[in-house]
């Protein structure tokens, strides 16, 4: 009994140590985006489905989620909705609380969503989805009702961009196009997470029209 116990501190010792070198190298991608990005008019957002309901907050990454669409639709230039099979692009996000081990329930959808009443500039924003996005495989029985657990995960707000329309294929097994991994990123009302994707998108078209009128 003493060896399992030995054994499984040792677990978490080194899983810890795997996720805080994981969120070193995440950070802001920096990478120019591609030109389907600039094209995409439509974006689905979804909660991290490996994400359980953190005990200590229960409603961060639904709020989160809804502050991100709300930024999103003050921007403009992409329009939420809520099927992920046919929007153009796909956000993933996950609220962090500053800690790689934290207390969540699991074996609950967390992208079932209600009817949704949000108001915006131009008026009310109406909608509601349930079920699973495409490529979501089917949980096992005794994942499908609502448990503790203990969740290892990154430490900040994680904010990953991928592309959209993949049909029975779950877009989170590509490389994501954006990602960006912070502390208060998804905190609104600002959300730096789309407010520094804004920036990258704008950056990107940038060097898009230098390169058609032929400058360097």
């Amino acid at each position: 009994m003493r060896n399992r116990r030995h054994g499984l501190v040792r677990f978490w010792i080194v899983t810890g140590v795997a996720f805080a070198i994981a969120s070193l190298g995440l950070a802001k991608d920096k990478k120019t985006l591609p030109t389907m990005v600039l094209k995409a008019r439509t974006v689905c957002v979804l909660i991290d489905p490996n994400a359980g309901t953190p005990v200590d907050d229960p409603l961060a990454n639904k709020k989160a989620q809804e502050d991100v669409e709300k930024a999103l639709m003050k921007w403009g230039r992409f329009q939420p909705i809520m099927e992920p099979g046919n929007a153009d692009l796909i956000i993933v996000i996950r609220t962090g609380n500053g800690k790689i081990v934290r207390p969540t329930v699991g074996g609950v959808n967390t992208n079932d969503r209600p009817v949704i009443v949000q108001p915006t500039d131009n008026g009310i924003r109406l909608g509601g989805k349930r079920g699973q996005p495409p490529g979501d495989t089917q949980q096992s029985p005794q994942d499908t009702n609502p448990h503790p657990q203990m969740e290892m995960g990154p430490t900040e707000d994680t904010f990953l961009v991928y592309e959209g329309k993949s049909g029975t294929i779950d877009p989170t097994e590509r490389a994501p196009l954006w990602r960006l991994q912070a502390k208060k990123a998804l905190k609104s009302p600002d959300v730096p997470a789309v407010a520094e994707f804004k920036k990258a998108v704008d950056e990107a078209e940038k060097q898009q029209k230098a390169q058609q009128q032929g400058k360097p």
